[in-house]
């Protein structure tokens, strides 16, 4: 099962189905942003500080999974090369996002929400490039874009609510 959500290119509008199960795991995985969010300029004291730092945590993650994805596409490029090497570029580009995750965990907690932003916003220009050269399937830029912008405006919602 698939839903459809509509991909524009250069050509014009076409349809990308986007499987349903992306769909799904994909908005459930924006609830510990949105939720966290919300409640985190309405708490105060210890708990303010668990949220902001389970957010920090939890895009952390999700940064890093999202670097793994282009891991695992120049690992599946590598295999139909003649001369089975692979994209050391790409895989190099792959672990940045978890690099910043890390990094942003590591300090203050302003700035890590930023630097969270900021790796989301990287990502998603990867994850389009990514799409346009025939890397990743084409739904994968149909679904990351309105996640990434949730998670991006979350970020920047938890931020100034502190």
């Amino acid at each position: 099962m698939s839903t459809s959500l509509t991909d524009d290119h250069e050509d014009g509008p076409r349809r990308a189905l986007v499987p349903a199960a992306a769909v799904w795991l994909g908005g459930l995985g924006l609830v510990p942003f949105v939720g966290l969010s919300i409640a985190s300029p309405a708490i105060e004291g210890d708990l303010k500080t668990a949220a902001l730092h389970g957010l920090l945590a939890y895009g952390a993650v999700i940064l890093s999974f999202l670097g793994g994805i282009h891991w695992g596409a120049a690992m599946i490029q590598s295999i139909s090369r003649t001369d089975h090497g692979i994209d050391s570029v790409r895989l190099g580009i792959s672990v940045i996002p978890s690099l910043v995750g890390w990094t942003s965990l590591l300090i203050d907690p302003r700035y890590g929400l930023a630097l969270l932003a900021v790796g989301f916003a990287a990502n998603l220009l990867l994850d389009i490039r990514s799409t346009r050269q025939g890397l990743v399937p084409p739904w994968y830029r149909v679904l990351r874009q309105p996640l990434t912008m949730i998670v991006i405006i979350a970020l920047i919602v938890a931020e100034f609510g502190r």
